[in-house]
Protein backbone atom coordinates (compact mmCIF):
# COMPACT_ATOMS: atom_id res chain seq x y z
CA UNK A 1 0.00 0.00 0.00
CA UNK A 2 1.26 3.60 -1.05
CA UNK A 3 0.27 6.87 -0.70
CA UNK A 4 -1.00 8.16 -4.36
CA UNK A 5 -2.18 11.04 -5.84
CA UNK A 6 -4.17 9.58 -8.41
CA UNK A 7 -7.70 10.20 -6.39
CA UNK A 8 -11.22 11.13 -8.40
CA UNK A 9 -12.04 14.44 -6.28
CA UNK A 10 -15.69 13.67 -7.04
CA UNK A 11 -15.67 10.94 -5.14
CA UNK A 12 -16.34 13.14 -2.59
CA UNK A 13 -20.36 14.17 -2.71
CA UNK A 14 -22.23 15.95 -0.32
CA UNK A 15 -22.32 13.39 2.58
CA UNK A 16 -19.65 11.29 2.38
CA UNK A 17 -17.18 9.43 0.06
CA UNK A 18 -18.64 7.18 -2.87
CA UNK A 19 -17.17 5.45 -5.86
CA UNK A 20 -17.05 2.69 -7.87
CA UNK A 21 -14.49 -0.74 -7.05
CA UNK A 22 -12.08 -0.74 -8.42
CA UNK A 23 -11.94 2.33 -10.52
CA UNK A 24 -12.62 5.10 -8.26
CA UNK A 25 -12.00 3.25 -4.88
CA UNK A 26 -9.45 0.62 -4.69
CA UNK A 27 -6.43 -0.32 -2.17
CA UNK A 28 -3.97 2.40 -2.36
CA UNK A 29 -7.04 5.40 -2.44
CA UNK A 30 -8.38 3.48 0.68
CA UNK A 31 -4.69 3.71 2.28
CA UNK A 32 -4.40 7.51 1.66
CA UNK A 33 -7.65 8.41 2.77
CA UNK A 34 -6.81 6.75 6.13
CA UNK A 35 -4.01 8.72 6.34
CA UNK A 36 -5.59 12.04 5.60
CA UNK A 37 -8.19 11.11 7.76
CA UNK A 38 -5.95 10.05 10.65
CA UNK A 39 -4.24 13.34 10.65
CA UNK A 40 -7.15 14.85 10.09
CA UNK A 41 -9.33 14.10 13.53
CA UNK A 42 -6.13 14.90 15.85
CA UNK A 43 -7.58 19.06 14.92
CA UNK A 44 -10.41 18.05 16.79
CA UNK A 45 -8.21 16.70 19.95
CA UNK A 46 -9.29 12.83 18.99
CA UNK A 47 -6.95 10.11 20.07
CA UNK A 48 -9.18 6.92 19.05
CA UNK A 49 -11.76 6.38 15.66
CA UNK A 50 -14.16 3.46 15.38
CA UNK A 51 -14.28 1.81 12.27
CA UNK A 52 -17.00 -0.75 10.82
CA UNK A 53 -17.74 -2.08 7.71
CA UNK A 54 -21.30 -3.70 5.53
CA UNK A 55 -21.27 -6.87 3.70
CA UNK A 56 -19.96 -5.99 -0.21
CA UNK A 57 -17.31 -7.85 -1.11
CA UNK A 58 -14.86 -4.84 -1.66
CA UNK A 59 -14.78 -3.98 2.12
CA UNK A 60 -11.87 -6.56 2.81
CA UNK A 61 -9.70 -4.70 0.22
CA UNK A 62 -11.10 -1.18 1.08
CA UNK A 63 -11.27 -1.66 5.12
CA UNK A 64 -7.87 -3.18 5.50
CA UNK A 65 -6.23 -0.50 3.48
CA UNK A 66 -7.96 2.32 5.54
CA UNK A 67 -7.44 1.14 8.87
CA UNK A 68 -3.16 0.63 7.59
CA UNK A 69 -3.68 4.41 6.64
CA UNK A 70 -5.12 5.37 10.11
CA UNK A 71 -2.64 3.35 12.13
CA UNK A 72 0.08 4.72 10.29
CA UNK A 73 -0.71 8.20 10.91
CA UNK A 74 -0.67 7.48 14.37
CA UNK A 75 -4.61 7.20 15.30
CA UNK A 76 -5.99 4.23 17.31
CA UNK A 77 -8.60 2.52 15.84
CA UNK A 78 -11.63 0.45 17.65
CA UNK A 79 -12.74 -2.27 14.82
CA UNK A 80 -16.25 -3.07 14.58
CA UNK A 81 -15.80 -5.52 11.58
CA UNK A 82 -19.34 -6.30 9.91
CA UNK A 83 -22.24 -3.98 10.98
CA UNK A 84 -24.63 -1.96 10.09
CA UNK A 85 -24.52 1.82 9.58
CA UNK A 86 -27.00 1.98 13.14
CA UNK A 87 -24.95 -0.89 14.81
CA UNK A 88 -21.89 1.55 14.28
CA UNK A 89 -23.35 4.89 15.32
CA UNK A 90 -24.22 3.19 18.61
CA UNK A 91 -20.89 1.77 18.78
CA UNK A 92 -19.86 5.85 18.78
CA UNK A 93 -21.91 6.40 21.63
CA UNK A 94 -21.80 3.65 23.85
CA UNK A 95 -17.91 4.31 23.09
CA UNK A 96 -17.74 7.52 23.72
CA UNK A 97 -15.62 7.38 20.71
CA UNK A 98 -17.49 10.32 18.01
CA UNK A 99 -14.82 10.04 15.20
CA UNK A 100 -15.30 7.39 12.93
CA UNK A 101 -15.46 5.72 9.28
CA UNK A 102 -18.47 3.57 7.92
CA UNK A 103 -17.15 1.62 4.97
CA UNK A 104 -20.50 1.19 3.00
CA UNK A 105 -21.78 2.60 0.04
CA UNK A 106 -25.13 2.81 1.65
CA UNK A 107 -28.01 1.71 -1.06
CA UNK A 108 -25.72 1.89 -4.27
CA UNK A 109 -25.36 -0.54 -6.75
CA UNK A 110 -23.37 -3.75 -6.07
CA UNK A 111 -19.94 -2.28 -7.84
CA UNK A 112 -20.02 0.89 -5.47
CA UNK A 113 -18.11 1.75 -2.25
CA UNK A 114 -17.49 4.23 0.15
CA UNK A 115 -16.62 6.06 3.38
CA UNK A 116 -19.36 7.42 5.41
CA UNK A 117 -17.25 9.88 8.43
CA UNK A 118 -17.25 11.68 11.32
CA UNK A 119 -14.61 14.02 12.87
CA UNK A 120 -16.01 14.82 16.44
CA UNK A 121 -19.56 15.36 18.10
CA UNK A 122 -21.02 17.24 14.99
CA UNK A 123 -21.82 13.64 13.50
CA UNK A 124 -21.69 12.53 9.92
CA UNK A 125 -19.15 15.29 7.89
CA UNK A 126 -21.27 17.23 5.01
CA UNK A 127 -20.86 19.68 2.30
CA UNK A 128 -18.23 22.01 3.57
CA UNK A 129 -17.05 19.76 5.85
CA UNK A 130 -15.84 17.06 3.32
CA UNK A 131 -14.75 19.67 0.92
CA UNK A 132 -12.11 21.03 3.41
CA UNK A 133 -11.36 17.41 4.17
CA UNK A 134 -10.89 16.69 0.43
CA UNK A 135 -8.34 19.80 0.31
CA UNK A 136 -6.54 18.52 3.03
CA UNK A 137 -6.17 14.46 1.72
CA UNK A 138 -4.90 16.04 -1.64
CA UNK A 139 -2.29 18.12 0.22
CA UNK A 140 -0.86 15.26 1.22
CA UNK A 141 0.64 16.60 4.61
CA UNK A 142 -0.07 13.19 6.53
CA UNK A 143 1.75 12.04 10.09
CA UNK A 144 4.01 9.35 10.17
CA UNK A 145 5.45 9.54 13.75
CA UNK A 146 4.65 6.98 15.17
CA UNK A 147 2.05 3.91 14.65
CA UNK A 148 -1.45 3.74 16.11
CA UNK A 149 -3.04 0.54 17.80
CA UNK A 150 -5.80 -1.89 17.11
CA UNK A 151 -8.48 -2.95 19.02
CA UNK A 152 -11.73 -5.02 18.43
CA UNK A 153 -15.36 -4.49 19.99
CA UNK A 154 -18.14 -6.01 19.84
CA UNK A 155 -21.58 -4.32 19.78
CA UNK A 156 -24.41 -6.61 18.58
CA UNK A 157 -25.46 -7.93 22.12
CA UNK A 158 -25.57 -4.06 23.21
CA UNK A 159 -27.26 -3.24 20.23
CA UNK A 160 -29.77 -5.57 20.52
CA UNK A 161 -30.26 -4.53 24.37
CA UNK A 162 -31.03 -1.01 23.59
CA UNK A 163 -33.54 -2.19 21.62
CA UNK A 164 -35.48 -4.32 24.12
CA UNK A 165 -35.13 -1.22 26.46
CA UNK A 166 -36.68 1.03 23.97
CA UNK A 167 -40.04 -0.47 23.09
CA UNK A 168 -43.14 -2.24 24.98
CA UNK A 169 -45.67 -4.48 22.80
CA UNK A 170 -49.11 -4.53 23.59
CA UNK A 171 -51.10 -7.65 23.72
CA UNK A 172 -51.89 -8.30 20.09
CA UNK A 173 -49.32 -10.24 18.09
CA UNK A 174 -48.87 -9.12 14.49
CA UNK A 175 -47.37 -11.16 11.81
CA UNK A 176 -45.11 -9.64 9.80
CA UNK A 177 -42.52 -10.14 6.46
CA UNK A 178 -38.90 -8.96 6.57
CA UNK A 179 -36.70 -8.48 3.85
CA UNK A 180 -33.40 -7.26 4.60
CA UNK A 181 -32.99 -7.64 0.92
CA UNK A 182 -29.29 -9.62 1.21
CA UNK A 183 -27.83 -6.23 2.69
CA UNK A 184 -25.95 -6.12 5.89
CA UNK A 185 -29.27 -6.36 8.13
CA UNK A 186 -29.01 -10.19 7.26
CA UNK A 187 -26.69 -10.57 10.09
CA UNK A 188 -29.19 -9.67 13.13
CA UNK A 189 -32.48 -9.27 11.77
CA UNK A 190 -33.36 -12.33 13.12
CA UNK A 191 -31.70 -12.41 16.49
CA UNK A 192 -33.32 -8.67 16.98
CA UNK A 193 -36.92 -9.89 16.42
CA UNK A 194 -37.03 -12.82 18.26
CA UNK A 195 -36.62 -10.97 21.40
CA UNK A 196 -40.12 -9.81 20.46
CA UNK A 197 -43.41 -10.92 20.51
CA UNK A 198 -44.40 -10.92 16.96
CA UNK A 199 -44.37 -13.85 14.26
CA UNK A 200 -42.25 -13.31 11.30
CA UNK A 201 -41.12 -14.38 8.26
CA UNK A 202 -37.13 -13.23 6.31
CA UNK A 203 -37.16 -13.40 2.62
CA UNK A 204 -34.06 -12.43 0.85
CA UNK A 205 -32.26 -13.13 4.26
CA UNK A 206 -28.63 -14.21 3.31
CA UNK A 207 -26.04 -12.27 3.02
CA UNK A 208 -25.00 -11.47 -0.65
CA UNK A 209 -23.67 -8.40 -1.59
CA UNK A 210 -24.58 -9.19 -5.12
CA UNK A 211 -28.13 -8.21 -4.41
CA UNK A 212 -29.53 -11.04 -6.33
CA UNK A 213 -33.07 -10.90 -6.11
CA UNK A 214 -33.55 -6.75 -5.97
CA UNK A 215 -31.39 -3.57 -5.79
CA UNK A 216 -31.66 -2.88 -1.52
CA UNK A 217 -33.18 0.48 -1.74
CA UNK A 218 -36.54 -0.47 -0.02
CA UNK A 219 -37.67 3.69 -0.83
CA UNK A 220 -38.09 2.65 -4.37
CA UNK A 221 -41.71 0.36 -4.35
CA UNK A 222 -40.49 -1.61 -7.77
CA UNK A 223 -38.00 -2.96 -5.13
CA UNK A 224 -40.76 -4.11 -3.06
CA UNK A 225 -42.64 -6.43 -5.25
CA UNK A 226 -41.13 -9.47 -3.57
CA UNK A 227 -42.04 -8.18 -0.25
CA UNK A 228 -45.55 -6.96 -1.45
CA UNK A 229 -45.84 -11.01 -2.82
CA UNK A 230 -45.19 -12.83 0.42
CA UNK A 231 -47.34 -10.34 1.92
CA UNK A 232 -50.58 -11.41 0.33
CA UNK A 233 -49.50 -14.68 -0.01
CA UNK A 234 -49.25 -15.11 4.06
CA UNK A 235 -52.06 -12.67 5.15
CA UNK A 236 -49.58 -10.77 6.87
CA UNK A 237 -50.22 -7.33 8.74
CA UNK A 238 -47.70 -5.73 7.59
CA UNK A 239 -44.12 -5.67 5.79
CA UNK A 240 -40.90 -4.37 6.33
CA UNK A 241 -37.69 -3.88 3.82
CA UNK A 242 -34.42 -2.76 4.75
CA UNK A 243 -31.75 -0.87 2.79
CA UNK A 244 -28.41 -2.25 1.77
CA UNK A 245 -26.41 -0.63 5.61
CA UNK A 246 -29.31 -0.98 7.65
CA UNK A 247 -30.46 2.53 7.82
CA UNK A 248 -33.34 3.27 6.29
CA UNK A 249 -36.88 1.39 6.55
CA UNK A 250 -39.90 0.65 2.83
CA UNK A 251 -43.61 -0.46 4.36
CA UNK A 252 -45.49 -2.35 2.79
CA UNK A 253 -49.49 -2.67 4.11
CA UNK A 254 -51.62 -5.46 4.60
CA UNK A 255 -52.61 -5.22 1.32
CA UNK A 256 -49.79 -5.45 -0.31
CA UNK A 257 -49.38 -1.12 -1.18
CA UNK A 258 -46.52 1.03 -0.48
CA UNK A 259 -46.64 3.30 2.15
CA UNK A 260 -43.77 6.01 1.51
CA UNK A 261 -41.51 7.40 4.57
CA UNK A 262 -43.90 10.45 4.55
CA UNK A 263 -46.69 9.24 5.37
CA UNK A 264 -45.46 6.42 7.57
CA UNK A 265 -44.28 9.48 9.41
CA UNK A 266 -47.65 10.73 9.96
CA UNK A 267 -48.12 7.46 11.54
CA UNK A 268 -45.27 8.07 14.32
CA UNK A 269 -46.35 11.89 14.92
CA UNK A 270 -49.63 10.79 15.87
CA UNK A 271 -48.61 8.14 18.03
CA UNK A 272 -46.24 10.44 19.95
CA UNK A 273 -47.80 13.92 19.67
CA UNK A 274 -49.52 13.71 23.18
CA UNK A 275 -46.35 11.93 24.69
CA UNK A 276 -43.57 14.63 24.09
CA UNK A 277 -43.43 17.72 25.20
CA UNK A 278 -41.83 19.28 22.29
CA UNK A 279 -44.39 19.45 19.31
CA UNK A 280 -42.07 20.33 16.64
CA UNK A 281 -41.34 17.77 13.82
CA UNK A 282 -38.85 17.74 11.29
CA UNK A 283 -39.40 17.11 7.42
CA UNK A 284 -37.25 16.97 4.17
CA UNK A 285 -38.44 19.54 0.94
CA UNK A 286 -39.21 15.77 -0.71
CA UNK A 287 -41.93 15.13 1.86
CA UNK A 288 -45.59 15.47 0.58
CA UNK A 289 -47.79 18.34 2.07
CA UNK A 290 -49.90 15.40 4.61
CA UNK A 291 -46.78 15.78 6.47
CA UNK A 292 -47.36 19.90 6.67
CA UNK A 293 -51.08 19.37 7.08
CA UNK A 294 -51.37 16.38 9.80
CA UNK A 295 -49.08 18.51 12.15
CA UNK A 296 -50.82 21.83 11.81
CA UNK A 297 -53.67 19.49 12.63
CA UNK A 298 -52.84 18.39 15.84
CA UNK A 299 -51.62 21.56 17.12
CA UNK A 300 -47.89 21.50 16.39
CA UNK A 301 -45.06 23.09 14.87
CA UNK A 302 -43.17 21.61 10.95
CA UNK A 303 -39.48 22.31 10.42
CA UNK A 304 -39.20 22.09 6.61
CA UNK A 305 -36.08 21.63 5.95
CA UNK A 306 -33.40 20.41 3.14
CA UNK A 307 -32.92 16.56 2.00
CA UNK A 308 -29.79 14.25 3.07
CA UNK A 309 -29.10 11.86 6.12
CA UNK A 310 -26.61 13.91 7.75
CA UNK A 311 -28.30 17.32 7.66
CA UNK A 312 -32.05 15.96 8.80
CA UNK A 313 -30.65 14.23 11.58
CA UNK A 314 -28.01 17.13 12.67
CA UNK A 315 -31.14 19.24 12.83
CA UNK A 316 -33.23 17.16 14.98
CA UNK A 317 -30.62 16.89 17.67
CA UNK A 318 -30.03 21.02 17.24
CA UNK A 319 -33.36 21.56 17.69
CA UNK A 320 -34.10 18.79 20.39
CA UNK A 321 -36.91 17.71 18.30
CA UNK A 322 -38.48 14.36 19.55
CA UNK A 323 -38.98 12.38 16.29
CA UNK A 324 -38.17 13.66 12.28
CA UNK A 325 -37.11 12.00 8.81
CA UNK A 326 -37.09 12.60 5.29
CA UNK A 327 -38.75 10.63 2.34
CA UNK A 328 -35.54 8.91 1.19
CA UNK A 329 -36.40 6.32 4.36
CA UNK A 330 -33.68 8.10 7.15
CA UNK A 331 -35.94 8.66 10.47
CA UNK A 332 -34.54 9.49 13.80
CA UNK A 333 -36.54 8.88 17.18
CA UNK A 334 -35.14 11.10 19.90
CA UNK A 335 -38.56 10.40 22.42
CA UNK A 336 -36.69 7.10 23.99
CA UNK A 337 -34.19 6.61 21.32
CA UNK A 338 -30.60 7.87 20.59
CA UNK A 339 -31.39 9.83 17.94
CA UNK A 340 -29.87 8.03 15.05
CA UNK A 341 -31.33 6.37 11.99
CA UNK A 342 -32.09 2.19 11.87
CA UNK A 343 -34.59 0.57 9.69
CA UNK A 344 -35.08 -1.59 12.26
CA UNK A 345 -36.28 0.28 15.20
CA UNK A 346 -38.28 2.67 12.44
CA UNK A 347 -39.87 -0.88 11.63
CA UNK A 348 -40.52 -2.38 15.43
CA UNK A 349 -42.06 1.13 16.37
CA UNK A 350 -44.51 0.68 13.61
CA UNK A 351 -44.95 -3.02 14.99
CA UNK A 352 -45.37 -1.89 18.16
CA UNK A 353 -48.21 0.50 17.54
CA UNK A 354 -49.88 -2.13 16.07
CA UNK A 355 -49.49 -4.41 18.50
CA UNK A 356 -51.76 -1.95 20.93
CA UNK A 357 -54.58 -1.26 18.33
CA UNK A 358 -56.81 -3.23 16.03
CA UNK A 359 -56.41 -1.51 13.32
CA UNK A 360 -55.01 -2.70 10.28
CA UNK A 361 -52.07 -1.07 9.07
CA UNK A 362 -53.82 0.80 6.17
CA UNK A 363 -55.88 2.21 8.90
CA UNK A 364 -53.80 3.53 10.50
CA UNK A 365 -53.17 6.28 7.66
CA UNK A 366 -57.59 7.20 8.00
CA UNK A 367 -58.00 10.52 7.37
CA UNK A 368 -55.27 12.02 5.45
CA UNK A 369 -56.05 14.84 3.13
CA UNK A 370 -55.67 13.63 -0.72
CA UNK A 371 -52.79 14.74 -2.88
CA UNK A 372 -51.39 12.82 -5.86
CA UNK A 373 -47.39 13.05 -6.21
CA UNK A 374 -44.71 11.02 -8.29
CA UNK A 375 -42.04 9.36 -7.56
CA UNK A 376 -38.62 10.83 -6.71
CA UNK A 377 -37.42 11.35 -10.59
CA UNK A 378 -33.86 11.30 -11.14
CA UNK A 379 -31.99 12.80 -14.47
CA UNK A 380 -28.88 11.97 -15.22
CA UNK A 381 -26.38 14.62 -15.34
CA UNK A 382 -22.61 15.01 -14.84
CA UNK A 383 -21.31 16.49 -11.44
CA UNK A 384 -19.94 18.80 -13.47
CA UNK A 385 -23.23 20.38 -14.44
CA UNK A 386 -25.50 19.54 -12.05
CA UNK A 387 -25.50 22.68 -10.23
CA UNK A 388 -25.63 24.57 -12.86
CA UNK A 389 -29.24 23.16 -14.36
CA UNK A 390 -30.69 23.61 -11.12
CA UNK A 391 -29.45 27.14 -11.03
CA UNK A 392 -30.84 27.98 -14.35
CA UNK A 393 -34.61 26.18 -12.68
CA UNK A 394 -34.49 28.38 -9.95
CA UNK A 395 -33.94 31.90 -11.96
CA UNK A 396 -36.91 30.32 -13.91
CA UNK A 397 -38.95 30.24 -10.40
CA UNK A 398 -37.90 33.86 -9.52
CA UNK A 399 -38.63 35.43 -13.17
CA UNK A 400 -42.08 33.73 -12.63
CA UNK A 401 -42.83 35.13 -9.69
CA UNK A 402 -43.35 31.88 -8.18
CA UNK A 403 -43.36 30.86 -3.85
CA UNK A 404 -40.10 29.42 -4.22
CA UNK A 405 -37.91 27.80 -1.13
CA UNK A 406 -34.03 27.48 -2.07
CA UNK A 407 -32.97 25.82 1.21
CA UNK A 408 -31.93 22.37 -0.76
CA UNK A 409 -32.37 23.43 -4.88
CA UNK A 410 -35.99 24.49 -5.32
CA UNK A 411 -39.19 23.66 -3.98
CA UNK A 412 -42.01 26.41 -5.79
CA UNK A 413 -45.07 26.38 -3.85
CA UNK A 414 -48.74 26.73 -5.64
CA UNK A 415 -52.05 27.23 -4.41
CA UNK A 416 -53.17 23.71 -5.78
CA UNK A 417 -49.34 21.71 -5.38
CA UNK A 418 -45.41 22.13 -5.23
CA UNK A 419 -42.57 20.82 -7.58
CA UNK A 420 -38.89 20.69 -6.25
CA UNK A 421 -35.59 20.48 -8.75
CA UNK A 422 -32.85 19.54 -6.92
CA UNK A 423 -29.23 17.97 -7.70
CA UNK A 424 -28.26 14.60 -5.64
CA UNK A 425 -25.01 14.31 -3.37
CA UNK A 426 -24.80 11.10 -3.79
CA UNK A 427 -24.55 10.56 -7.09
CA UNK A 428 -24.43 12.26 -10.76
CA UNK A 429 -28.24 13.01 -10.84
CA UNK A 430 -30.39 15.96 -10.63
CA UNK A 431 -33.72 14.52 -8.69
CA UNK A 432 -37.64 15.88 -8.55
CA UNK A 433 -40.72 15.36 -6.96
CA UNK A 434 -44.14 17.12 -7.97
CA UNK A 435 -47.22 16.87 -5.77
CA UNK A 436 -50.38 18.19 -6.73
CA UNK A 437 -54.32 18.22 -5.43
CA UNK A 438 -56.16 17.20 -9.04
CA UNK A 439 -54.31 14.33 -10.96
CA UNK A 440 -54.73 17.17 -14.27
CA UNK A 441 -52.78 19.77 -12.01
CA UNK A 442 -50.01 17.23 -11.70
CA UNK A 443 -49.46 16.35 -15.04
CA UNK A 444 -49.02 20.03 -15.69
CA UNK A 445 -46.68 20.96 -12.56
CA UNK A 446 -44.86 18.08 -13.63
CA UNK A 447 -44.66 18.44 -17.90
CA UNK A 448 -43.33 22.71 -17.18
CA UNK A 449 -40.49 21.52 -14.78
CA UNK A 450 -39.59 18.29 -16.56
CA UNK A 451 -39.14 20.26 -19.86
CA UNK A 452 -37.34 22.96 -17.82
CA UNK A 453 -34.83 20.32 -16.75
CA UNK A 454 -34.25 18.66 -20.04
CA UNK A 455 -34.02 22.18 -21.98
CA UNK A 456 -30.93 22.99 -19.76
CA UNK A 457 -29.56 19.75 -19.43
CA UNK A 458 -28.16 19.20 -22.51
CA UNK A 459 -24.67 17.22 -21.93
Amino acid sequence: MKITNDINKYIFRGYDIRGKYPEDLYEDVAYTIGRSYGTYIKKFNQTKCVVGHDNRYSYQELTKALISGILDSGMDVVYLDLVTTPMYYYAQIKLGIPAGVMVTASHNPKDENGFKFSFDERGNAKGEMIQEFLKFTLEQKFDDDCLGNLESYDIRNEYIELFEKSLNFGKRRVKVVLDPGNGTTTSIVKDMFEKFPVDFEIICGESDPTFPNHHPDPCVEKNLEMLKRRVLETGADVGLGFDGDGDRLGVVDEKGNYIATDKYMVIIIRDIFDKVQNKKFLYDVKCSKVVEDEIRRLGGEGICYRTGNSYTKAKVKEEDLPFGGELSGHVYFRDRFPGFDSGLYAGLRLLEILSKTDKKTSELLDGLNKYYSTEELKFVSSDEKKASVVQKVVEYCQDKGYDINTIDGVRATFPDGWALVRYSNTGPNITARFEANTPTRLEEIKSEFIDLIEKNNVI
